[in-house]
């Protein structure tokens, strides 16, 4: 029963360092690819407005997509 304990013992601490480094790994490449720029409220050049909205497309089931 000892020996059952300290092998689920060490398992589980084999997971929880594996699970850990798996977290950090992800941590470090989600950040390596992702832009620091901090966002403002100016407009860039060249902008004119927001978009307009469009109305909605009833198309019945069957019919084809006409543009």
């Amino acid at each position: 029963m000892n020996n059952d304990r300290k092998s689920r013992r060490t398992a589980v601490a084999i997971f929880a360092v594996a699970l850990t480094v798996a977290v950090i790994a992800a941590f470090i490449t989600t950040f390596e690819g992702v832009s620091t720029k901090q966002a403002s409220n100016e407009a860039q050049p060249g902008t004119t407005g927001l978009a307009h909205p469009h109305p909605p497309l009833y198309i019945a089931p069957g019919e084809p997509v006409r543009n």
